[in-house]
């Protein structure tokens, strides 16, 4: 039989259409565009009535595919909407783009309540310092980076707008508005609607709503019973009161903290690397390479990760080992940090109450008095409304305020986030991040670290004395 490629069209067929014709063909001989020909909408509906709702074949789902456009929703928002692992996502950038002074979301909660003219007054006081200060921070750019020969004010501007663009957004509430787009599946699509219909917040509660209405056109069954589950803000609510109990601790105050690793994480993944090239038992191979003198280990190490090129992603094995963090960023980072995730992240609530960060560019261009003013009385109006609703006042939250995230991720993918957010057109808040994690695990694991990736002579320390004068 001949061997054939080929692609079943949405042009043509709907999702559920495609999910059937690849779900029938674990018992069917003929080919999946004949068993496609032969569906119908009403016969695709049934077969997930019967076996995906039915008798709970809910990875069958995983075969219809959908790309839906958020447009005007807040970064609180997207928050939630990006909680979903198994999906793909692009937003608007805070880095590349300038939001307008209007763009910022006003929630159902405060409207005709007494905090609804504090919000409306905070909220364009964060995006008037934001415009106030684009000017003379570019001014301070523009003379680290002259106009080259031939190049216009705008490609100028565009060259060097993320210098001065990256402190400015320190100012930008986490009402700011923005577009967002998501591929899912719909298996992801029907948790992703339950988590959102669960939600605290009024906006994310109706982006859900609005969501499961959009995707059932395209799925009616596989969404047909997306809803609110109590488990999720029960639970949410039953361990808020509990952790409310403890009052004791020195609440550290340390950027990156590694509080968890295995302290045979290399050997291990040396031993599952020789373990898929032979068939000794993994116990044998272990204790073989914990037997070993460190340079025979590291002679391993390198025919594991030596031939690595520049684009090149290491060996699964690598999935072996894994290290849990403790840190404390600003809001910006965690937006950038948030975007990985094969990790495992358990954000606190966004508050104001661990501090701001003050980017070293405001201090340079004269105008950190106003960019201090702009975020104290952000934090004074979230002191005023968390008592009243604390998810809500998260709103009025500026990206430079500092939040805590308990993370953990596998050396595998501890390579990518590194490499890529080390490199020197990342963001310096998450710059420093990646750079001191990778000097974290360097001495928990000396020999695989030794083969990442990263800029020469790059430094978490000399980052962050050159791009923040406050943490």
């Amino acid at each position: 039989r001949k061997r054939q490629i080929y692609f079943l069209s949405p042009r043509q067929l709907t999702p559920e259409t495609i999910a059937v014709a690849f779900a029938k063909t674990s018992r069917s001989p003929r080919s999946f565009s004949e068993i496609a020909r032969e569906l119908t909408e009403e016969e695709s509906a049934k077969f997930h009535e019967k076996w995906v709702l039915g008798y709970g074949h809910a990875s069958v789902a995983e075969h219809a595919v959908l790309h839906i456009a958020f447009e005007n929703v807040s970064r609180l928002a997207i928050e939630s909407i990006e909680s979903n692992r198994l999906a793909s996502y692009t937003e608007k950038s805070t880095r590349y783009q300038k939001w307008s002074p209007d763009s910022f979301y006003l929630p159902n909660e405060v409207v005709g309540t007494p905090y609804e003219e504090i919000y409306n007054r905070i909220c364009r006081n964060l995006f008037s310092t934001y415009h106030e200060i684009l000017k003379p921070t570019r001014a301070v750019i523009q003379k680290r980076f002259p106009r080259c020969k031939g190049e216009s004010n705008e490609q100028w501007d565009r060259r060097i707008r993320s210098g001065y663009v990256d402190s400015c957004r320190f100012l930008l509430p986490s009402a700011s508005l923005a577009n967002v787009g998501m591929t899912a599946n719909a298996r992801v699509l029907e948790r992703a609607i339950s988590k959102m219909l669960s939600h605290p917040l009024a906006e994310v509660r109706k982006i859900g709503i609005e969501l499961r209405e959009t995707a059932i056109q395209e799925v009616p069954t596989l969404l047909k019973y997306a809803d609110a589950t109590p488990y999720l803000p029960e639970t949410k609510a039953s361990l808020a009161r509990r952790a409310a109990e403890i009052r004791s601790g020195n609440n550290n105050r340390d950027m990156l903290r590694l509080i968890e690793y295995d302290p045979e994480g290399e050997n291990r993944i040396l031993a599952a690397a020789l373990y898929a090239n032979c068939t000794r038992s993994y116990d044998d191979l272990f204790a073989y390479v914990s037997a070993l003198a460190p340079e025979a280990r590291k002679e391993i190490a390198a025919e594991v990760m030596g031939r690595l090129g520049r684009f090149d992603v290491p060996l699964r094995e690598l999935e072996y080992a894994t290290y849990t963090f403790d840190a404390l960023m600003d809001q910006g980072a965690y937006f950038e940090v948030k975007r990985h995730r094969m990790m495992t992240q358990t954000p606190q609530r966004l508050t104001a109450n661990l501090g701001y960060a003050i980017p070293s560019l405001i201090v340079e261009a004269g105008v950190e008095d106003a960019y201090k003013a702009a975020m104290d009385s952000a934090a004074e109006a979230y002191h005023k409304m968390e008592p009243w609703n604390p998810d809500t006042a998260a709103y009025v939250v500026a990206n430079g305020f500092n939040r805590r995230l308990l993370f953990t991720l596998n050396l595998r993918d501890l390579y990518h986030f590194c490499e890529l957010r080390s490199a020197p057109n990342a963001h310096f808040s998450v710059r420093r991040i990646a750079l001191r994690m990778v000097e974290l695990v360097r001495e928990a694991h000396p020999i695989l670290t030794e083969f990442l990736r990263l800029p020469e002579e790059a430094d978490w320390r000399l980052i962050e004395d050159e791009n923040l004068s406050q943490t």
